[in-house]
């Protein structure tokens, strides 16, 4: 699946929403975008390096546990320029996960054996996420699109209402090693995403 460029920051310190000279294009948020490129821009302060790793950590248990199909939403302050804004550094960075179910595995049971990926509670301490999921593969559609139109309505604003933009990866394995390698070599960080 192509990936896109992530945006920079708009005037409010915030990823745009759209494209504003098109604005009814698919040039829009979530923005689908490379892991990697998520890494290389976001690694600016030892404090988003170590959310960052934690972002990987996560990944890496979601795909021992058979979870490799799908996307991810990124999102909250981790996302906004806050050290400008709020003057402090993000503290976690908040994910939904999209995912489909493997084959012989129940939602119950999976989640029941992975308590430390599934409750926001735990993750967030183990791995500095705030994780959501949302399967794909359930059987009604009309909640997969309820859950759809819920997230995208709660991240697409800021608390005082400014709209904001938010980015997709995807959930595969197979850029993983390279977004780790980019990441534990980034050790020059100081300048701004």
């Amino acid at each position: 699946m192509a990936t896109v460029s992530i945006p920079m920051w708009n005037n409010q310190g915030v990823l745009p929403p759209i494209n504003t000279t098109k604005p009814t294009s698919t040039d829009r948020s979530p923005y689908l975008v490379s892991l990697t490129d998520l890494i290389l821009r976001y690694t600016t302060s030892i404090e988003r390096k170590d959310i960052l790793l934690g972002f990987l950590r996560f990944r890496s248990v979601l795909h021992a546990v058979g979870l490799n199909i799908g996307f991810q939403w990124i999102d909250g302050s981790f996302l906004e320029n806050v050290e400008l804004i709020e003057n402090r550094s993000p503290h976690d960075l908040d994910v939904v996960t999209f995912y489909f179910l493997p084959h012989g595995q129940t939602q119950q049971n999976l989640f029941s054996a992975n308590p430390h990926i599934f409750t926001p509670a735990i993750s967030k301490l183990a791995y500095q996420i705030d994780a959501y999921f949302v399967q794909l593969n359930q059987g009604r559609r009309e909640n997969l699109v309820r859950q759809s139109a819920y997230w995208y309505s709660v991240w697409s604003h800021r608390r005082n209402d400014l709209w904001k933009g938010f980015l997709q990866v995807d959930l595969s394995p197979v850029e993983d090693q390279t977004a780790q390698a980019n990441l534990i070599a980034i050790t020059n960080i100081g300048g701004k995403p």
